[in-house]
């Protein structure tokens, strides 16, 4: 017979599955339509790609990357009942997330003072594929720095209910499921950062 925590995670986990299908199909959206512009505008678009920051969403691509595993190790260690090792994994994926949005911070202000942003001068005097491929990557990116804010303020309130004992080896399901979460944000910008940065 099915207990009533059997029950109460189990729902908690299709919850959040159906929850990432839904942040799939947001971003499925925003990559269909750059392969619209980009068939379209195939020579502006790589133009464009030349003007990124390689370096900057190659250390936020091994940032992420870091965190997944530390996410995944959090998860391990807590079902384990080992709530210092958790925390530790816990907090250091709180770092990456806040070192990730510093980074975009710096890009976005680095890029910025370039006149490089939505509707600026220098992209409305220029083809109009490169102030597309602009205007597209300040949205997507925008949105998941947004994602990695969220996550990181989860996974912050999440080693806080860790270190209180609030969440142990019998009641993981919010750490499962911030990691889920924490994943998909990571499996995201896999796909942002060959599109946008290795673009050519």
């Amino acid at each position: 017979m099915t207990g009533p925590h059997h029950q109460d995670y189990a729902g908690a986990k299709l919850g959040m599955w159906l929850f990432l299908a839904t942040e799939v199909i947001l971003f499925g959206g925003l990559f269909l339509l750059y392969a619209v512009y980009l068939t379209r505008y195939p020579h502006e678009f790589a133009a464009a790609g030349r003007e990124m920051h390689v370096v900057f969403g190659t250390v936020n691509t091994v940032i992420l990357i870091t965190s997944s595993l530390l996410a995944a190790m959090a998860v391990t260690a807590i079902q384990r009942d080992e709530s210092k090792t958790a925390l530790r994994c816990l907090g250091g994926t709180v770092f990456c997330g806040a070192f990730f949005l510093c980074n975009k911070y710096f890009e976005w202000s680095a890029e910025i003072g370039q006149g490089i942003y939505p509707n600026s001068s220098r992209l409305t005097a220029g083809p109009p594929g490169e102030s597309v491929f602009f205007s597209l990557y300040y949205l997507t990116l925008g949105l998941h720095g947004l994602h990695v804010l969220i996550g990181t303020a989860l996974l912050a309130v999440v080693a806080a209910r860790v270190q209180q004992r609030s969440i142990h080896a019998g009641n993981y399901a919010l750490v499962e499921n911030s990691a889920l979460y924490w994943h998909l944000v990571d499996l995201i910008w896999i796909f942002i950062f060959p599109l946008y940065y290795l673009l050519l």
